[in-house]
């Protein structure tokens, strides 16, 4: 028999187990990925984006409609006519879609 307590204390530790410190991005990552959500921007090229999460990274498929330099976010045009704001600092990592 294991106790309310005990099984809480499990069930973070597994939680934690599987979590992932966010990466440090060099200066030429963060280049890259200035000049691709850019060139996105400019262009209305699709763009693939990688967002960081503890757990598991998340990607979204779009075209950045806007920029916003001071708050460091831009707002993702998706298929369907979704779209999202996303911070700069969570990408840690964009790409042009062939």
């Amino acid at each position: 028999m294991m106790l309310p307590e005990h099984k809480e204390i499990i069930i973070r530790r597994q939680l934690e187990e599987g979590r992932k410190d966010r990466p440090t991005l060099d200066p030429q990552e963060m280049e890259l990925i200035e000049q691709a959500l850019a060139g996105s921007f400019h262009e209305h090229r699709t763009v693939n984006v990688r967002l960081f999460d503890e757990y598991e990274d998340t990607e979204l498929t779009g075209i950045v409609v806007l920029i916003h330099t001071f708050r460091r976010e831009i707002k993702l045009s998706m298929p369907e006519g979704e779209w999202q704001w996303i911070k700069i600092d969570e990408i840690v990592s964009a790409r042009h879609v062939s």
